[in-house]
């Protein structure tokens, strides 16, 4: 009798073993995953960027020389500045088209509000190249939006207004990333009480008057968060500003891709590329600051 009560209490201690290891594991997974993809990269690209290059072979020999190059190089900087005002040109178009589409969602209900979000979730499941070469066409000399300036009578003959310079780049990347910004924006408006908007209009307030005092100024947080989203991706992205962009429409990630391409300059790619980084950083810190003062969530 002994012998089972001894056995049926050490059955319990048998397990305590895996049952305590199961949340170390996963704290350790948590916190390894992005110390291996997110952290372990950055530290060796900043370690990269104090190298140099002679000759096509690296010399690890500590040097701060790719840092001024970036600074004194009259190049670098207004193509970074430019990158720069670029992007945060397409985070505004990108607020801009997909605040009315993320408001209509909110008035939509049941299967048709799914159907709709789908329809908006399917274009980021494609290709990205393929979305390319599909506003490539778009903007093109032969394409459709020439064809409707001309329909118009607009213009009487076909503009390169939008082929091959910053502002097939503006408006690629501005079709390609409206989808990320109307998930956020539709979130925090959903976030709205709806008890909010009847004590607007009990208190005699028009739908316009609000939409601009009670919906727009409840939905920052997440309109901000999505401009800061949209910057993010804009400004690391290198392959648009390739494929469309041409040799007026040069970016940063140009800069970058070609450092570590052609140019086989990798310790100087990897100091623009830290460079970048701060500024992603800081992008993000900046919209999470200011989406707090807004009243987002804490």
């Amino acid at each position: 009798m002994s012998g089972q009560t001894l056995d049926a209490g050490a059955e319990p201690a048998a397990h305590a073993g895996p049952s305590r290891l199961t949340p170390w594991l996963a704290a350790l997974a948590a916190y390894a995953v992005p110390l291996w993809f997110v952290l372990a990269p950055m530290a060796l690209f900043l370690g990269y960027s104090f190298f140099s290059v002679d000759k096509g072979n690296i010399v690890f020999t500590p040097t701060v020389a790719n840092y001024v190059r970036f600074f004194t190089d009259p190049i670098f900087l207004p193509i970074f500045w430019r990158t720069c005002l670029l992007c945060l040109a397409v985070a505004v178009l990108c607020v801009l088209f997909a605040f009315p589409v993320a408001y209509f969602l909110t008035t939509l209900r049941g299967r048709r509000r799914y159907m709709l979000l789908v329809l908006l979730l399917v274009p980021l499941l494609m290709s990205y190249v393929i979305k390319i070469y599909a506003v490539r066409s778009i903007l093109g000399g032969n394409g459709m939006l020439n064809k409707a300036l001309l329909a118009t009578g607009l213009i009487d003959k076909p503009s390169m207004l939008f082929v091959f310079n910053l502002n097939a780049v503006l408006l690629t990347l501005t079709v390609l990333l409206i989808p990320f910004a109307v998930l956020p924006i539709f979130l925090s408006l959903e976030r709205i009480p709806k008890a909010l908007r009847h004590a607007s209009a009990d208190l005699g307030a028009s739908n316009a008057q609000t939409f601009w005092r009670v919906t727009v100024p409840l939905s920052m947080p997440g309109t901000l968060s999505a401009m800061s989203f949209v910057f993010v991706l804009a400004i690391g992205d290198f392959l648009t500003p390739q494929m469309v962009g041409g040799q007026s429409g040069f970016t940063f990630g140009r800069i970058i891709y070609s450092q570590f391409g052609t140019a086989f300059n990798w310790p100087f790619g990897a100091a623009l590329s830290v460079i970048l980084a701060a500024v992603v950083i800081v992008a993000i810190r900046l919209g999470g600051s200011v989406e707090r003062q807004q009243g987002g969530p804490r």
